[in-house]
């Protein structure tokens, strides 16, 4: 197959070239039948167009190579073992007018411990209104969240037991008052007095007070419903019962609480438990107003942990006289346990990127490091470093956020 190729390939090529040197002669016959006018321009524009093209080739490759190397510059960079990343911006400086520093110093800061909990009705400023004689309801007055004072009706009962109460303390009152017109029965009319106090006591253990007895004295006609009242101010925050149901002794009726007086229940890690102590003082917030602080102190820790979630229970009083918290609001405290040494630096000197925390130091005039720390949040407006920065460091307080933007392009 080559040695019959060959032949071919050789006379084919010989041809082409034959051809083009015509056409060479072709293009120099033409060139010379010009004149000499025209000849001289058509030199000039070639070396016009040849300088051009240089020209443009020489720029491309100086720009190519300057732009790799200022890129090679300004990307200095290196990573250590605890996620702490340096930078070096040579030729660079930073605004001071954007970009602040200051000496990191070591201050004493309070150690706490954040607490979620919830508001609850004080359970000892709380009643629970239970049933004194067997009956039956015939009317309620009070609903849940109806406010109450102490002798308030809660409630109407149809009982037999008290109807015989008051039908007795009117048979000693009758008696006492005939025995005392006749003087020749002083023995009597003693012990008759008894009987009738004796009859008064079992109302007032039925509910009936002082006045209902004194009324019922001088009506002389007893009451056909016993009225139970509240014994507290505050409002109803549970019923038991409805119109119509039948109750026994002891039956619970009602619960009623104070509403200006409330707990905050925060639950405590069990790892957290050795350091909590009462009288420490907590500062609460609360998600329904969030400018809302409330500094209470610890009066109650539970004996034991929760079984199902491994809490520990703790209380704190909270003064609602104003009313505008609510039972069952959620909150969340902050419980001091003690004090640390911390950096302290403004919120703005600390970038948040999912679970980390960064901060940022001057290494150099031209050189930065970006610090992975840790920490707590003092007061919303500060942030307490425990880990990761050294005191004395120049650390970033202001535009950390744009100082992160070049590091993160770096990445």
């Amino acid at each position: 197959m080559k040695q019959y190729f060959n032949p071919i390939l050789t006379q084919y090529l010989s041809r082409k070239l034959t051809a083009l040197s015509i056409k060479s002669r072709h293009v120099l016959d033409y060139y010379w039948q010009l004149s000499p006018g025209s000849r001289y321009r058509l030199r000039l524009a070639a070396f016009a167009f040849g300088i051009l093209v240089v020209g443009f080739t020489v720029g491309r490759i100086t720009t190519v190579n300057r732009a790799v190397k200022i890129e090679a510059q300004d990307r200095k960079i290196a990573v250590d073992q605890t996620g702490a990343m340096s930078l070096n911006l040579l030729g660079v400086v930073l605004n001071p007018e954007i970009y602040r520093f200051e000496k990191a110093k070591l201050q004493a800061v309070p150690q706490e411990i954040k607490v979620p909990g919830r508001l609850v009705f004080n359970a000892e400023k709380g009643k629970l209104l239970s049933a004194r004689v067997a009956g039956r309801v015939e009317r309620i007055y009070a609903f849940e969240g109806a406010p109450v004072q102490p002798g308030t009706p809660v409630l109407e009962l149809y009982s037999p037991e008290f109807n015989s109460a008051q039908q007795e303390f009117l048979l000693s009152h009758r008696t006492v008052k005939i025995l005392g017109e006749n003087n020749s029965l002083t023995n009597l009319l003693a012990d008759a007095k008894i009987t009738q106090e004796a009859a008064a006591n079992r109302l007032r253990n039925l509910g009936f007070s002082d006045g209902d007895i004194l009324a019922l004295e001088r009506s002389g006609k007893p009451q056909p419903n016993l009225n139970i009242r509240s014994t507290i101010p505050g409002v109803v925050v549970k019923r038991n019962v409805e119109p119509g149901a039948v109750i026994s002794h002891g039956d619970p009726l009602m619960f009623m609480a104070d509403p200006k007086a409330l707990w905050f229940a925060g639950n405590i890690f069990e790892q957290d438990a050795r350091n909590i102590e009462r009288g420490q003082t907590m500062k609460i917030h609360f998600e329904a107003f969030p400018e809302l602080e409330i500094i209470a102190k610890v009066n109650y820790i539970a004996p034991t942990v929760d079984a199902q979630t491994r809490g520990l229970l703790i209380r704190a009083d909270i003064d609602n006289r104003d009313g505008s918290l609510r039972p069952d609001m959620y909150a969340n405290a902050k419980l001091q346990i003690g004090s640390s040494q911390a950096i302290v630096v403004p919120q703005t000197a600390i970038v948040r990127d999912k679970d980390l925390r960064y901060a940022f130091i001057r290494t150099g005039p031209e050189s930065y490091r970006r610090l992975v720390v840790k920490g707590y949040d003092l007061d919303g407006k500060r942030y307490a470093i425990t880990e990761g920065a050294e005191p004395n460091a120049n650390i970033l307080i202001q535009g950390a956020v744009l100082l992160n933007e070049r590091f993160t392009k770096q990445e």
